[in-house]
């Protein structure tokens, strides 16, 4: 099976809940039924960022393979880069089904997982089991268990134990489905979790990948100035804008509209691009952004990176689309891209907001 025809198959699947449709999926991929992209990517949308190379700037975002199950099969099909997690380091049920909705009068989802995922354990073996040469950049996100967690504890033992196996770590302190763990955003809370994260990154005599920080699209515009002041302390290299958010921008036309939990997809586009500019002239380059929100098209991935990321992520656009969306935003962002006269990914970066 090709993308494409993978692809064609997606309308079949909004017949059955979202939660097993994931869950089938993410069984189909394992197994190679979503076929490979094997064309080659367009040198245009070679990207640099965080000291690695990626064949190009498209990323899939965390919480599509929380326990590393198909990583490898998502790789090959155009991915410049995948983040699997989050994982937690103990094996997590989430929360009461149901817990997964589509809106597919906005092309957007809601959900209130609350990371379930196998636990660390398996993750890691998974992990292990990679091909090598890697088809695509590898993150990993890393969150703390809903109970019993200790984030000083956890989040830099999690940063130690994936380290071997990551190019980099994503730090999820804004997942809204998890009680109190946008708190760890304050600014305190969120400069001692920085600071014990750089305390185990530099005691790792092996590889030590660079550590960035998914911050949520619904803070406050005092917040962002204390974050990048605390990552840049630290040491940590770059920022994840956005997470879902907990607002509901009009118009939704969904009747689930109101259900309780993260949105994705368009509705969070505006909201999560306004916020990576205003990061971005706040970081003035010192800090490597990924731009993640809305992102279905070339053009939301330029605007994202005209906004000042190095990188793009999607999420939702992927669940509707399949497969075939890969080869098909990477065509529209080349195209993009000349039509407006940049000749790499790394001149586009930013310029909306100098």
């Amino acid at each position: 099976m090709t993308p494409r025809i993978a692809s064609t198959l997606m309308p079949l699947m909004r017949g059955i809940d979202p939660e097993r449709a994931h869950d089938l999926a993410l069984r189909a991929l394992r197994f190679g039924l979503a076929g490979a992209d094997r064309s080659p990517d367009d040198p245009i949308l070679a990207a640099e960022a965080l000291g690695l190379r990626f064949r190009n700037p498209i990323g899939l975002a965390a919480g599509f393979d929380k326990s590393a199950v198909a990583i490898a099969p998502l790789m090959r099909l155009g991915f410049g880069f995948v983040e699997a997690g989050s994982v937690t380091p103990k094996p997590q049920f989430g929360n009461p089904k149901p817990r997964l909705f589509r809106l597919v009068e906005d092309r957007a989802v809601i959900n209130r997982m609350g990371m379930n995922n196998a636990g660390l354990a398996p993750f890691l073996a998974r992990l292990a089991h990679l091909p090598s040469p890697r088809p695509a950049v590898l993150g990993c996100n890393i969150a703390i268990n809903k109970e019993g967690a200790a984030p000083l504890r956890d989040y830099p033992a999690l940063y130690t134990a994936v380290a071997p196996h990551a190019a980099y770590v994503a730090v999820n302190v804004s997942s809204p489905n998890t009680p109190g763990l946008r708190d760890l955003q304050g600014e305190q809370q969120l400069r001692d979790i920085l600071a014990a994260l750089a305390e185990a990154r530099d005691a790792i005599a092996g590889p030590r990948p660079p550590i960035l920080v998914k911050i949520a699209p619904d803070l406050s515009p005092g917040a962002v100035e204390p974050i990048v002041e605390s990552a840049l302390q630290h040491g940590i290299q770059g920022l994840i804008i956005s997470n879902t958010t907990i607002a509901r921008p009009a118009p939704l036309r969904s009747a689930l509209k109101s259900q309780a939990g993260g949105l994705s997809g368009p509705p969070l586009r505006e909201a999560a691009t306004a916020l990576l500019k205003r990061v971005a002239k706040v970081t003035q380059g010192r800090l490597t952004l990924i731009g993640c929100g809305g992102v279905g098209s070339g053009a939301d991935a330029l605007e994202k990176i005209k906004a000042g990321a190095s990188l793009v992520q999607l999420y939702a656009a992927f669940a509707y689309d399949g497969p075939a969306l890969i080869p098909r935003i990477k065509r529209e962002l080349a195209a993009a891209m000349r039509r407006e006269g940049f000749s790499s990914v790394a001149e586009a970066v930013g310029v909306d907001a100098r």
